[in-house]
């Protein structure tokens, strides 16, 4: 098939900050939300945006951390937001609304990684209902905020979906699970998800993104047990992260979702898997860990995919 997925030159790249992309670009009266915008890359972002003037909002699961956290910066406010619970989603949703106010940046940055099976909801898998589906229900569900401003919405995903694509018939791992193969089609979801929601929403001048920020550490590894990071080179025996190619700081890692969100470089476009602060190259034949699978841009299977969630959550603006 034929794909958008080229680079642009932005004249950006890996090492790159949230502040470089960000430089010289006044944000204020422009409003951001950046779900799990009090930790890790989400807090970075939610820092780089502030000091470019915007207003953020942190839907957050453990709000009286993120608001000690984020206590020392202006222009923050902190509400509840459970993903993986969609009365939780519905009434973050309902409160915003309620403001009246419209987004600008909808980042969808929260996340979980390789947990041990969990269920959450009515048996679904933790990380297909956290990091896709609870995303899935609070943008539908905010979309009378999200349209007016024609927003950018922000699907962060990872190379994890290199593990895998959408098991169609068994997406909850009730025929086994793999912490990480749940987790590689968690992110293929996520960019499903933008795919097929710029399909729906670019005439109506709302554009999505999805991209891989990087390798970091970051509480993202919350659930690793040690022996395994130890075993993978990632830290030593005492616990301390050992410096490796290709890994970022967490400013580097906040940059490609901040870039997407704010740069007048992706003016017009939409859709796409972005990397090092670009558009991505379709992965590589050899197998190599780069790029975009086709089985994560394929527009067939963003469709199919739009629609099983929007059965399970109940949720599509969109619907006829």
């Amino acid at each position: 098939m034929t794909t958008a997925q080229h680079k642009i030159g932005s004249g950006y790249g890996a090492t790159s900050t949230a502040d470089d992309v960000l430089a010289g670009m006044d944000l204020t009266g422009k409003l951001a939300i950046v779900t799990g915008g009090y930790s890790g890359l989400g807090l970075e972002t939610t820092r780089a945006l502030t000091k470019a003037g915007a207003r953020v909002v942190v839907p957050a699961r453990r709000r009286a951390t993120a608001e000690e956290t984020l206590s020392g910066l202006a222009g923050v406010e902190v509400d509840e937001l459970d993903l993986g619970d969609l009365q939780s989603v519905r009434g973050f949703a309902e409160r915003f609304l309620a403001s009246g106010r419209t987004v600008d940046f909808m980042i969808d940055n929260a996340g979980i990684m390789a947990c041990p099976e969990t269920r959450v909801g009515p048996g679904w898998e933790a990380q297909f209902a956290t990091n896709h589906l609870g995303h899935f229900a609070l943008v539908n569900r905010l979309w009378p905020a999200i349209e007016p401003g024609g927003a950018r919405v922000v699907s962060v995903s990872s190379r994890g979906h290199h593990f895998s694509g959408i098991r169609w018939d068994d997406v909850h791992w009730a025929q086994g699970y793999d912490k990480w193969l749940a987790y590689g089609q968690a992110k293929t979801a996520n960019v499903l998800f933008a795919v097929q929601l710029d399909r729906l929403a670019a005439d109506r001048g709302v554009r999505a993104f999805a991209l891989h920020p990087g390798g970091i550490f970051t509480p993202l590894q919350r659930h690793l047990p040690k022996e395994e990071m130890v075993a993978r080179g990632w830290i030593d025996e005492d616990g301390n992260p050992i410096p490796q190619d290709g890994f970022k700081s967490p400013e580097q890692g906040a940059a490609t979702q901040v870039w997407a969100a704010t740069s007048p470089q992706l003016n017009g476009m939409g859709g796409v898997y972005l990397e090092d602060c670009d558009i991505a190259e379709p992965a590589p034949a050899d197998g190599e860990r780069s790029g975009v699978k086709d089985w994560a841009v394929d527009p067939e299977q963003a469709a199919r995919l739009w629609t099983l969630s929007a059965e399970l959550t109940g949720v599509n603006a969109f619907a006829a």
